[in-house]
């Protein structure tokens, strides 16, 4: 076992014991079967049962960790859009909840139930407004001032943030899928972005995914069902448009992970009530079929493209005409400086350069990759697949972000059929490349961030780590 190995197991140990301390004081029956342990920076999270038992499961074992997430979203949403935490819970409660399933609405409570059960003052509303964060502060909040005629309104764009990739056949060292994606969120979203939720529902399929704590769906969306199907998503640059009668996206992708039997379950499920919300580009797999699918889904435009032999890459960039034209505030595909054409441009570089090597491991180092396409240089930066924008004087201005702001590739994950085949993933917390974040001196260095000081920690890189369906603690 290597010395960086053999720390990170002493660690584990140590937040093993403290994760089985936290959780044994209730003999509450809705907590049977669930437990949490931790590992290589993340913590899995196991539920199982009834929608109202896998939410009072959720909410119980991670009761501080909700509560300090809400906190970070709080934060982010009130100082991008200038609204007050009960606006966010108002559109929870009257333009959300309608449209939610009532298995998961039921789920949604329990989370509430289980938090507050564990000392934590939230309410369902709190939950439902956690869930929805991206879709209401950074699609509905602009639609919403636009429609208002807002004056002196903050000026927000839908966020371009992950890079990923899907290949299949000729592409791939065994002629089988291999997927793998890395989540771009803020620094301090990032260092909260790990938790490994091992869900097994009463119907539907069970499914691993990463996540949020108090997050029904993955909301970077990279997961795997025991039907055999894998999914990860970018999301769209510079998207505009919004349906606040539709379903919200976080119900929809949620539905469509764990009861999605193929591709076409899957893409129906996220077309069905879709509000716009979060709009991205899937990558789908099917490891029953090896037949690999993109599905762009706009609001007015969802076009899907699939594949049985081939790649499909996605770096926030649109690539179907019309939703370019109709649905974004003017993207520029030819613009190569942009983060994310200068990604596109480095996926297809590596696509061919790998063309029949493509494996798990290969998947890992392309998430760490540090060649930035349109400098030719190699240097993390705003423009490489595992982004570091704090160390960019250029920011990314399609996304609202400043110069040496505290975002870009906060985690990654890879998979592959074989691995789907027994329900499993390797994961990486912090940044891919193995580079730590640390909150103190990126502080000191940036006072014009110091809104951030109450939520920023330090994000400290993991090794990576395989995660399986139904694992034990101490495994």
């Amino acid at each position: 076992m290597s010395q960086r190995l053999r720390g990170f197991a002493i660690l584990t140990l140590a937040l093993c014991a403290s994760a089985a301390l936290a959780a044994a004081p209730s003999k509450d029956p809705r907590l049977a079967g669930s437990y949490t342990f931790e590992r290589g920076g993340w913590t899995y999270v196991h539920l199982e049962g009834s929608p109202e038992q896998i939410g009072f499961q959720h909410g119980y074992l991670l009761a501080a960790r909700i509560e300090d997430a809400l906190h970070v979203f709080q934060v982010e949403d009130q100082h991008s859009t200038k609204r007050d935490w009960q606006f966010f819970r108002d559109a929870a409660q009257k333009m959300f909840w309608p449209h939610i399933d009532a298995e998961y609405q039921a789920e949604l409570k329990g989370i509430a139930e289980g938090a507050e059960a564990h000392g934590v003052k939230v309410d369902v509303w709190d939950i439902v407004a956690l869930n929805g964060t991206m879709e209401l502060s950074e699609y509905y909040v602009p639609w919403l001032d636009k429609k208002q005629h807002a004056q002196n309104a903050p000026v927000i764009h839908a966020p371009l943030k992950c890079s990923a990739f899907i290949a299949t056949g000729s592409y791939t060292k065994d002629g089988k899928i291999v997927i793998a994606h890395n989540n771009w969120s803020s620094y301090a979203e990032g260092s909260r972005w790990t938790m490994m939720f091992d869900i097994q529902p009463v119907h539907g399929h069970r499914i691993l995914q990463d996540g949020v704590p108090g997050m029904i769906t993955s909301n970077d969306d990279f997961g795997l069902s025991d039907a055999g199907i894998m999914i990860t998503e970018t999301t769209i640059a510079q998207f505009e448009g919004w349906n606040p009668d539709g379903v919200p996206e976080f119900v929809r992708s949620r539905k469509a992970l764990q009861y999605a039997n193929s591709i076409d379950d899957y893409a129906a499920a996220m077309r069905d009530g879709n509000n716009g919300g979060y709009a991205n580009d899937w990558l789908i797999g099917d490891r029953k079929t090896g037949e690999i699918a993109y599905l762009e889904l706009g609001l007015k435009n969802t076009p899907m493209w699939r594949k049985k032999d081939g790649y499909f890459i996605s770096s926030n960039f649109p690539r179907d005409a019309s939703l370019i034209k109709t649905e974004t505030s003017g993207f520029k595909p030819d613009d190569l400086s942009s983060s994310m054409n200068a990604r596109r441009m480095r996926w297809q570089q590596l696509m061919q350069q790998y063309k029949g090597q493509i494996d798990v491991q290969l998947g890992e180092q392309f998430l760490a990759d540090h060649v930035d396409s349109y400098t030719h240089q190699q240097g993390a930066d705003q423009r490489t697949l595992c982004g570091h924008v704090d160390r960019s004087k250029e920011g990314i201005p399609q996304w609202d972000s400043g110069p040496y702001n505290a975002d870009g590739a906060v985690q990654g994950k890879v998979t592959s059929s074989d691995l789907v085949a027994k329900m499993a993933m390797i994961a990486h917390a912090g940044h891919p490349c193995g580079e730590d974040f640390l909150a103190r001196p990126f502080l000191a260095a940036h006072p014009e961030y110091s809104w951030m000081a109450p939520i920023l920690r330090d994000m400290k890189s993991g090794p990576w780590t395989e995660f399986t369906s139904g694992e034990a603690p101490g495994r």
